[in-house]
């Protein structure tokens, strides 16, 4: 119990650290340049290609971006919109900066996204992702400890081809991209084929 306590104590600690070390206000200011893409609600844009990021843990926010910062994400030849996205990251000035617009972004409202191409069996959907949830939780809610994202809400189409660009290593590939190569490995394990991505994606469509 105690030990149950310190660590409950401890997390709460580190998020309240890093709230202080970030100033949303500043982060406003960096994201008037991402919204051309993101939404002004941080929506996404199919159009764009971009996805929602409204929801999504800071935790992961920060994570991508420094990757795409630091090109361990959106190098791939065929990743046009991760390579877009790596050069926009780029105007961020500093790691400052990259926790400033997370905070900001954690003042968005989640927003609710309406299914666009996932066409498949949600039952077997269901039975894939029994094994996707000891990292993304059971309502797709996502894992910190596990480096596992929120799935729940994200949209669609962004979900497939992010998948599929697991599949074909255009993510996932690099040396010091650790949770793309699980991510990326558990792709080629559960989805041997484009029906079993759309299954998928179909039931985590029905998560809250």
């Amino acid at each position: 119990m105690k030990s149950s306590m310190l660590s409950i104590v401890l997390i709460l600690a580190s998020i309240l650290a890093q709230a202080a070390d970030s100033d949303p206000d500043k982060g406003k200011t960096h994201f008037a340049i991402c919204q051309g893409c993101h939404g002004a609600e941080g929506q996404g844009n199919q159009e764009s290609g971009a996805p929602s990021l409204a929801g999504q843990h800071g935790w992961y926010l920060i994570r991508q971006l420094q990757n795409f910062r630091d090109g361990i994400r959106g190098v791939h030849d065929d990743d046009a919109y991760g390579q877009l996205m790596a050069s926009m990251a780029k105007t961020l000035p500093d790691e400052q900066a990259v926790k400033d617009v997370t905070a900001y972004i954690a003042t968005l409202a989640p927003v609710s996204s309406s299914p666009t191409e996932a066409t498949g069996n949600v039952d077997k959907g269901r039975t894939i992702f029994s094994s996707c949830q000891t990292c993304h939780g059971e309502k797709g809610e996502g894992s910190e400890a596990l480096g596992g994202p929120r799935l729940a809400g994200q949209h669609d189409w962004y979900l497939i081809r992010q998948l599929k660009n697991f599949k074909a290593r255009v993510r996932g590939a690099h040396e010091k991209d650790t949770y793309g190569q699980t991510m990326s490995s558990m792709v080629h394990a559960l989805l041997p084929d484009d029906q079993e991505v759309k299954d998928v994606v179909t039931f985590i469509n029905t998560l809250p």
